[in-house]
């Protein structure tokens, strides 16, 4: 279910309370939501997800990214929170783990990592960043 992207980093798809345990397991940090509230019916409350991470110790963000693609205030915030997690494992979700895993790929590109190791990771957990790899090129030209 958890995807590992880098050495520190996992997506998943939408994650339910009772996974909160098993991130709690591997050591988790902080859980990343990336999915909007209301998306679907079947979707877990980011509340009831931020109330059982808080209650197992893990840290909680959520940072919405709908259909409508990503800006870079959502890269930043990412970034910032990747920062604070430390050294701490991170799990992000949303319903499929792709939209976290692309956020993932613009959040490393902005901070320089090298875009076909970008690629790499996403691959070898089962992503494609091949619909946002200009952006993550020309990111991590500017980073």
């Amino acid at each position: 279910m958890f995807r590992k992207i880098d050495d520190k980093t996992y997506a998943a798809p939408q994650i339910t309370v009772a996974e909160v345990a098993e991130a709690k397991a591997l050591g988790i940090g902080l859980i990343v939501n990336n999915r909007p509230e209301g998306e679907s019916d079947d979707q877990t409350p980011g509340a009831d997800i931020a109330a059982a991470a808080t209650a197992a110790g893990i840290a909680y963000v959520a940072i919405p990214v709908t259909h409508a693609g990503f800006s870079m205030a959502q890269v930043e915030a990412l970034a910032k929170a990747l920062d604070q997690a430390g050294d701490a494992p991170v799990l992000a979700y949303c319903r499929s783990g792709t939209r976290s895993t692309l956020l993932w790929a613009l959040t490393m590109a902005s901070k320089g990592t090298n875009p076909d190791e970008i690629a790499a990771g996403a691959a070898r957990a089962g992503y494609d960043i091949a619909p946002i790899r200009a952006q993550v090129d020309m990111l991590a030209a500017r980073g």
